[in-house]
């Protein structure tokens, strides 16, 4: 690495952004190691940090063979950041073996770019060098639909202001930096667009590293439980006063429009619809669903009851040649591949198993009326 003849300034930022990068993955390592999303995170930020170094002008060229770990990790960030967003978003989503292989192929490209394909002089290596630019954008873009796809159904309200922070910011300046390095045509940011990149890239990092260490292990790093009758650290953010009557009245309007009148079998089935119905504020809805009754997630709330009225048809004598795709359609769900993950993660069984058992009994009914739920139950 050499970076003689540059301004002191940059090496300055650039300094101070690998060294809060690799803090910042070290306090996500250890204090959420098991966390989906801390892991995605600890990995987005030594993919960061790696692209700092990589995208210098000072990067020694031609490649030395440790530079290769360098831009794998500096590459294959793309994948990361776009897992990063998929972790933090969903409570039940877990990277799986074709992720990895995504995020292998990623970082697997720039290697072969700058041992291979440069030293030979083959006419693709332009060719896969804006390719990788452009994986990089479209990774950037899947992050952002994934912020648009669940932003609304999210109920923990910290997480909710945080991610669209990271998400949004990241994402910008993830296009941005592509598209412009597209442009350039060798591929580096230099001189003013090259201290703009890393200033830019400084301030989003900072602001995210000072938001991180102020969560608690019940704000985004939570692990997802299972929705408890009483208040769940882990679950929700921790509520400032016992319910109040006027909270209690609203819970039990809720139990009636969800449990009698069957509002989670509504195709519009959306938070704003349910407190339009309710006729109360969606953030008064919101914290009522969170921080009262334990969901972190509105299509968790959702399927709480789904759930309950595809058990109670798969128990019944009467509906036992009724196809399971029917049942699930009239309980609410959109389509069978989600009934069925929803269904096992619940009870253990597919609901074929689940029907030819005869239905097995559960220790706390998913139907349980949100009226009997009380603070310290």
């Amino acid at each position: 690495m050499d970076w003689r003849g540059l301004d002191p300034l940059e090496i300055a930022l650039r300094s101070a952004l690998i060294a809060l990068l690799l803090m910042l993955a070290g306090l996500l390592a250890k204090g959420h190691p098991r966390h989906p999303a801390a892991r995605m995170g600890a990995l987005l930020a030594l993919s960061v940090s790696a692209y700092v170094l990589q995208s210098s002008p000072g990067f020694a060229v031609p490649a030395l063979w440790w530079h290769a770990p360098i831009l794998a990790l500096s590459a294959g960030g793309a994948v990361a950041f776009w897992l990063f967003a998929r972790t933090l978003f969903d409570d039940d989503f877990e990277p799986g073996a074709w992720h990895a292989l995504a995020w292998a192929a990623m970082a697997l490209a720039p290697v072969v770019n700058c041992f291979v394909l440069l030293p030979q002089y083959h006419a693709s290596a332009r060719s896969l060098g804006r390719g990788i630019d452009v994986a990089t954008s479209l990774f950037a873009l899947l992050a952002i639909a994934q912020t648009l796809a669940t932003w609304r159904g999210d109920l923990v309200e910290r997480r909710r202001r945080l991610r669209i922070f990271i998400v949004g910011a990241g994402a910008v300046y993830a296009v941005t930096a592509a598209a412009t390095r597209l442009l350039q045509g060798d591929g580096r940011l230099g001189g003013t667009s090259g201290l703009l990149d890393v200033g830019g890239l400084l301030v989003i990092v900072a602001v995210i590293a000072a938001r991180i260490l102020q969560a608690t292990s019940g704000g985004i790093f939570a692990t997802a439980v299972q929705p408890q009758p009483v208040i769940d650290a882990e679950a929700a953010e921790p509520p400032p006063e016992p319910m109040d009557p006027a909270e209690q009245r609203l819970v039990e309007r809720l139990d009636q429009v969800m449990a009698v009148d069957r509002f989670h079998r509504q195709e519009d089935a959306s938070i704003g619809a349910l407190a339009g119905q309710l006729g109360v504020p969606e953030h008064r809805l919101r914290r009522l669903i969170n921080q009262r009754l334990g969901h972190r997630n509105f299509n968790a709330f959702l399927n709480r009851y789904r759930l309950a009225d595809a058990k109670a048809a798969l128990r019944d004598p009467a509906k036992s040649e009724l196809p399971v795709l029917t049942i699930a359609m009239d309980a609410g769900f959109q389509s069978l591949g989600p009934f069925n993950r929803a269904f096992k993660a619940d009870t253990g069984l597919t609901p074929t198993e689940f029907r030819r058992q005869g239905g097995r009994p559960m220790p706390a009914e998913t139907a349980m009326p949100l009226a009997e739920f009380e603070i310290g139950q």
